[in-house]
């Protein structure tokens, strides 16, 4: 509890610090006038709330997707979900570009549902003993749907949408353009309704069944939300990678392996993670910034080697 009160303090310390960053800087002074509120209602609210539903969910989703793998090295943007999602968005684009966004959510959705479903099929061939070939395969697996998207893209020269859904940042979030990202939000805050049965998946399908669990369905469970949570994110935002890898790991290693216990500090880790690395964006060339998603795949792919190199020395 008390470290879930240190992180909404921080949280919420970072969020107010976001509504005062961008290319027009705004002070407490400036909230005397009316432009100064507006601003602040109709796009830097939008995009803080837009930030910590994306960063939250998405670490939530990484957790999840860690735990029915058994391997901490994956998480769904690098292992075809993300890219599945992107490839169900340009197909209901190209098939029915008349389509509502609920339309195109759903479709996204259900491209990374059975992208995720491709994924673990693959990965249950593997031996267990190896499990550094889990991620690896789930990077290749996710380049080959990501080069069939960039491929139609291209026959279709819809390559700049591509672009966009493949590089996640919130510059163009504002009020009205947002508000799915709070379904993916309750999503993901649902999952802690199944979190002792998801934490139950880690001991392996055998001993889960043994121990009266309804495998599939739970199974099921996990990944309609990391599903949903993808879709809503590539369709709203765009793709941000590593926050289901990086915050998960993270956690776990000073917490202990507990979901239900994990969960809300895991939430806020990778709110506050993105929401840093949006802060950072906006800084780094002021007045222009940089896509969120960079910043945080540079941060990921530090820790990511960190954990493989501290796993070997381990083992050594």
């Amino acid at each position: 509890m008390k470290r879930v009160m240190i992180g909404l303090f921080a949280l919420g310390v970072l969020f107010v610090g976001s509504l005062f960053v961008g290319a027009t800087p705004i002070s407490p002074a400036d909230l005397v006038t009316q432009d100064a509120w507006r601003l602040l209602w109709d796009s830097r609210l939008p995009r803080a709330c837009a930030v910590v539903l994306s960063g939250a969910s998405l670490a939530i989703a990484g957790q999840i997707m860690q735990l029915i793998s058994r391997n901490r090295f994956v998480e769904p943007m690098t292992a075809g979900t993300g890219q599945s999602a992107m490839l169900g968005l340009l197909l209901v684009s190209v098939l029915l570009p008349g389509a509502v966004i609920g339309v195109k959510m759903a479709l996204s959705a259900l491209a990374a549902l059975l992208g995720s479903i491709g994924f673990f099929a693959i990965t249950r061939r593997l031996p267990p003993e190896e499990p550094l070939l889990v991620p690896l395969v789930g990077i290749v697996y996710g380049g080959v749907i990501g080069s069939a998207a960039i491929y139609v893209g291209f026959q279709l020269d819809m390559l700049q949408y591509i672009d966009i859904w493949l590089t996640g940042e919130f510059s163009g979030t504002m009020r009205g353009r947002y508000e799915l990202l709070w379904i993916a939000g309750l999503v993901a805050l649902l999952s802690y309704l199944v979190a002792d049965q998801l934490s139950i998946l880690s001991l392996g399908e055998t001993v889960s069944l043994n121990l009266g669990l309804n495998y599939r369905q739970v199974v099921l469970c996990g990944l309609v939300v990391i599903s949903i949570v993808i879709g809503l994110t590539v369709v709203t935002v765009g793709a941000i990678p590593f926050v289901g890898l990086v915050v998960p790991n993270l956690v776990s290693r000073t917490v202990g392996d507990n979901l239900r216990r994990n969960l809300p500090l895991t939430g806020l880790a990778g709110a506050g993670l993105v929401l840093a690395s949006d802060i950072f964006a906006r800084l780094v060339v002021h007045p222009f910034e940089v896509p969120v998603a960079t910043v945080i795949g540079v941060i990921g792919a530090a820790v990511f080697l960190w954990m493989l190199y501290g796993r070997q020395q381990h083992v050594s």
